[in-house]
């Protein structure tokens, strides 16, 4: 998959996985990303124990609303 396409993917859903976000916007690993999270670098919510990134933020955040 091309990266554009991945980064469609992920944006055309209401969240997505930190380490999904990290790696295809930022080209970080999975712990970069879940570093980058804990200090608010990318924005989440807590779904129970799970971490998301709501998609309609990180959409801004790239300049692309």
């Amino acid at each position: 998959m091309l990266k554009n396409e991945e980064l469609e993917a992920l944006l055309s859903k209401p969240t997505a996985e930190v380490p999904d976000v990290g790696r295809i916007c930022y080209g970080l690993s999975r712990n970069s990303s879940y570093e980058a999270a804990k200090r608010g670098e990318i924005e989440t919510i807590r779904v129970g124990r799970l971490l998301k990134v709501p998609t309609a933020p990180l959409r801004k955040k790239l300049g692309m609303a």
